[in-house]
């Protein structure tokens, strides 16, 4: 992800989502001119939830999914653990 520090615009912002062992390294010089930032969220703010499911909905932009039914949950769950989930995993209601 550092690389990406650079290719920010002015105020740009680097919002860093998701875990990663290695670490971020950027340039005070980088942050400073242009007056750029690197930050970290769980989910991002609310309007920037709503901003972002405004961009896909007008790009017509769908996540993919991988549905288990309720009763598979552990199997869903231990596919997540293990890493073999390709997609999304979500827990479907089953029709009664």
């Amino acid at each position: 992800m550092s690389p990406l520090v650079q290719g920010l615009g002015p105020r740009g912002q680097l919002v860093v989502v998701g875990a990663a062992p290695d670490p971020i390294q950027v340039t005070t010089s980088d942050l400073i001119f242009g007056g750029r930032t690197v930050r970290g969220s769980l989910t991002g703010t609310a309007i920037e939830n709503e901003d972002n499911l405004r961009f896909a909905l007008a790009l017509g932009i769908r996540s993919r999914n991988e549905v288990f039914p309720l009763s598979e949950a552990p199997k869903a769950y231990q596919r997540m653990l293990n890493g073999d989930a390709r997609f999304r995993v979500v827990l479907g209601m089953e029709q009664s």
